[in-house]
This record gives structure tokens, C-alpha cells and sequence, in this order.
């Protein structure tokens, strides 16, 4: 553990696993600050951007050809468009607001390369949430009241851009079980019971 004792638990998960539930459950469990979308303000804040366009850029690669036409006004006067600003430059903005929620107390982090961005540092859990295929369309056709084709379909292509940004960043394999410290299903057991396991496997790394 760091000095600080600080917990950061960074989650990946795939689509319609349960991961985000799982996410706020560890946060709950361990008194820290939940950070999913609320990571998109911060960037904004970080950068001067509005927030719609970490929004549009979220776990995505590519995207930023297509923000740039926008032309969306930054809060601050900068040279932010000039032609080397690069896809790069908003997910560095991301990183720092990662870095910069780390350094101010205990967080679960879900998604956005966090274990990546918080790779140096000793206080950190990686964790990756999977689960059956049929338990994910199942969650998703009943959260966004699609049928089953539509749901999976949802699936495989969310999953493939996740894949994309996240390989792309980290130099490393989306879902791989050595790019994580745990890898659960959570369809075997549901989600409270994954998230207790967690919780266990946690507090038995860093002595607690």
C-alpha cells in the first residue's frame, strides 16, 4: 500500500455483465468515490472542453475527425484546434483526471484505461467482470427494452469498439486475463455474491 492508503480499484467489464452494479457496490463496501461517466466532467474541467465531447469521444477511437467539425467552443481562450491536436490529446485529458481523482482518496474506476493510466502506482486492484453471453443479452434487452437480435448485436459492437480503444491505448488485450489481477463471471453466482468474492479478494491483497 502507499502511504496514503488510498484503495483505487479500476473494473472492466464487458457489456451487460453487471459491471457498473458491481462497481458502485465496491464503492459502497470500501467508502470510495464511484467514477464512470462523472470521469467526462472532469476531463471537461481539466481540458476547458464542454462535456459533450468526451461524451462523443468516450471509449472510442476515431471519433475526434468528426468532433472537430463541430467546432464547439472551449470556456478558455486556447489554440486548442490548431491541426496537432489529436485524438491523443483528449484521451490525455482523461488520464489526468484519472490521476488526478487517485490522488485525492479511494476510487473505483470503471472502464476508460484506468489501470493503464494508474499502472505506477502500488495501490491499485484491477479487476474484469465477465459473463455468459445469453445472462449479458438477457440484462441488456431488459435495461434498453430491445429484443434479443437488437441486444446482441448491441453487444458485439459496443464490445468491439471497447476492445479497440482499450487495445489501442494500453498496448495491451481488452478482457486478457493477464492484463487484470482478478477475472469473475459474474453470471455464475450474481452480482452481489461477485462483488462480495471481490471485496475478499481486496481486502486479502493489501492486509486489511
Amino acid at each position: 500500500m502507499e502511504s496514503n492508503n488510498h484503495i483505487i480499484i479500476c473494473v472492466g467489464r464487458q457489456v451487460g455483465s453487471g459491471g457498473h452494479d458491481i462497481a458502485r457496490m465496491l464503492a459502497l463496501d470500501f467508502n470510495a468515490k464511484y467514477y464512470d461517466r462523472e470521469l467526462l466532467n472532469l476531463a471537461a474541467k481539466e481540458s476547458g472542453f464542454s462535456e459533450k465531447f468526451f461524451e462523443q469521444n468516450d471509449e472510442r477511437r476515431g471519433i475526434f475527425r468528426s468532433l472537430f467539425n463541430l467546432r464547439a467552443t472551449p470556456v478558455h481562450d486556447s489554440d486548442i484546434y490548431a491541426n496537432n491536436f489529436s485524438q491523443e490529446s483528449l484521451f490525455k485529458f482523461q488520464s489526468d483526471a484519472i490521476m488526478k481523482a487517485a490522488d485525492e482518496g479511494s476510487c473505483v474506476f470503471v472502464g476508460r484505461c484506468a489501470d493503464y493510466v494508474l499502472r505506477e502506482r502500488q495501490n491499485v486492484v484491477n479487476v474484469f467482470i465477465s459473463a455468459s453471453l445469453e445472462f449479458r443479452i438477457k440484462q441488456i434487452m431488459a435495461k434498453r427494452e430491445m429484443d434479443y437480435s437488437a441486444a446482441r448485436k448491441f453487444i458485439l459492437q459496443s464490445e468491439a469498439t471497447r476492445a479497440s480503444f482499450y487495445n489501442y491505448y494500453t498496448g495491451k488485450k481488452w478482457g486478457a486475463a493477464e492484463s487484470y489481477d482478478l477475472c469473475i463471471d459474474a453470471s455464475i453466482l450474481g452480482l452481489q455474491t461477485t462483488e462480495k468474492l471481490i471485496v475478499d479478494f481486496i481486502r486479502k491483497r493489501f492486509g486489511l
